[in-house]
């Protein structure tokens, strides 16, 4: 797993994931992501938020569809009814 880089920005890498993450996860606009970082006493433009998404969103995403755990080939039924001649019957191991 490749890891991001974040050299060469000003911001560390908890405000970028934070920023990104507050624009994608809650569907704000990019001036909303800027007043909520303000909040939490983080001056950034809605301009940077918009190039941080545009840089690091795509990423973010591919780096979380790898750790999503794959699904597996087999299934296990608890209980099983068919309906045999019009009665209900469970089938049991």
């Amino acid at each position: 797993m490749t890891k991001i880089s974040y050299s060469g920005y000003r911001f560390p890498p908890e405000v970028i994931q934070q920023a990104v993450g507050l624009y994608l996860r809650f569907s704000l606009s990019f001036r909303d992501a800027e007043d909520l970082l303000a909040e939490r006493g983080i001056t950034v433009s809605y301009e940077t938020v918009r190039r941080w998404v545009n840089h690091f969103g795509p990423l973010i995403a591919a780096d979380l569809r790898k750790r999503r755990p794959r699904p597996h080939t087999t299934w296990h039924l608890d209980e099983v009814y068919l309906k045999i001649d019009g009665l209900m019957m469970a089938l049991s191991h």
